[in-house]
């Protein structure tokens, strides 16, 4: 379902981090001026706030040189004050601003200068309290500020490996989703491609001696071409379905003997047994044996031209649905310099054992002793008739 919200608006944007900071940030920066002396520095006063900026800040210089501007005027601050021996509040605001900007930092900076920057910050929030002048209660306050910047450390840490994890998984996504448009690319695509090509070299080759058989074959491309354009219009179909959606064929057996009518010029048989023709498939395995007879007889027409007794045979075996695709030996002899239509070492079986395998079965492929090729898929099955043959 889509999500027809708006998207928040600029103004909405730039004021949510900074409201959500203006109440902790107010009642701190009261509890520094209610502990500050009327003769204390007020330098204290004026730190939170400009800390508080550092970190909200969207524009301008990066998280590392912010992160190194807070670090070294805080630091500055508290060796002016500890130099001085003046005494008061060492600044709470400031303190909660370092320890966000400390979390921030662990989380989204480059790595060679967070190792650097987040110490530095760590260290500059622990010794904010040495500006009390109160040995006993800073050396309390700064263990406890200590283990703070701990806690925001291990914060910064865990959020990064999550951002890090989700980035890795992300990738990964994308790289199987191209993997995927390019198998389906192969799938709807290649067969009435390869289709093309081979008429249109065939037209090539009549043209002078026999023109009266051009128009069957321009017809035949044209149709090809028709039926890849349908293909390419169900390949971003496909792709713009919802996540998990499967790509069914609206009547397998129907498609099947499609693909097996238009292959070699009707030379290729189907045969479906009744067993086969009675089990329940998932979709997903419907969409793979298309794939599978699909596959099978475009590199029929790729790699063995001219070639006779062309099978298609579903059934079941051992509770298992079997689909083969057997040819006999090429009709005729490539030269050495011809090269199948789409080049050698396509990704035709790569894609198509994937695929098969992705849904539970096996794919075996290779060739038979006399010339020709079988390709052999075993798939599962949801259920069985109770009987047939």
């Amino acid at each position: 379902m889509d999500d027809h919200r708006p998207p928040p608006g600029p103004a909405r944007t730039r004021l949510g981090r900074p409201l959500l900071f203006a109440v902790p940030a107010a009642f701190l920066w009261i509890g520094d001026l209610v502990s500050s002396r009327p003769d204390g520095p007020w330098a204290t006063l004026v730190s939170g706030p400009l800390a508080v900026a550092v970190l909200l800040m969207r524009r301008g210089p990066g998280i590392e040189v912010r992160a190194a501007v807070a670090t070294a005027g805080s630091a500055a601050l508290t060796l002016g004050l500890y130099l001085a021996s003046a005494t008061g509040t060492w600044g709470l605001l400031e303190s909660f601003a370092l320890l966000a900007l400390l979390t921030v930092t662990a989380r989204t900076a480059r790595l060679p200068a967070a190792y650097v920057l987040c110490p530095l910050l760590a260290l500059a929030v622990a010794v904010l309290p040495v500006r009390t002048g109160i040995h006993s209660d800073a050396e309390t306050f700064a263990f406890i500020l200590t283990v703070a910047a701990g806690g925001a450390l291990a914060l910064g840490g865990y959020l990064r490996s999550l951002d890090n994890r989700r980035a890795l998984a992300v990738t990964a996504t994308q790289e199987e989703e191209r993997r995927r448009i390019a198998r389906d690319l192969h799938d709807f695509v290649a067969h009435h491609v390869t289709g093309i090509v081979v008429q249109a070299q065939a037209a090539r080759a009549i043209r002078e001696v026999a023109p009266e058989q051009l128009d069957p074959l321009l017809a035949g491309i044209e149709k090809a071409g028709g039926e890849t354009l349908d293909s390419m219009r169900r390949l971003v179909h496909v792709l713009r379905a919802e996540p998990g959606a499967t790509t069914r064929p609206d009547d397998l057996l129907a498609e099947l003997a499609s693909l097996v009518a238009a292959a070699h010029g009707g030379a290729a048989t189907l045969e479906v047994t009744a067993r086969a023709r009675a089990a329940a498939l998932a979709p997903e395995v419907e969409t793979a044996v298309h794939r599978v007879v699909q596959e099978a007889l475009t590199n029929v027409t790729r790699h063995a031209p001219g070639a006779t007794d062309i099978r298609v045979r579903i059934a079941t075996e051992a509770g298992e649905l079997v689909v083969e695709v057997v040819n006999g030996p090429a009709g005729q002899r490539r030269s050495g310099d011809r090269t199948p239509p789409g080049g050698h070492g396509g990704l035709g079986l790569i894609g198509l054992r994937e695929r098969v395998a992705a849904v539970g079965g096996g794919l075996d492929a290779g060739p038979l002793p006399d010339g020709g090729w079988r390709v052999r898929a075993t798939l599962p099955v949801l259920r069985l008739p109770e009987s047939g043959s």
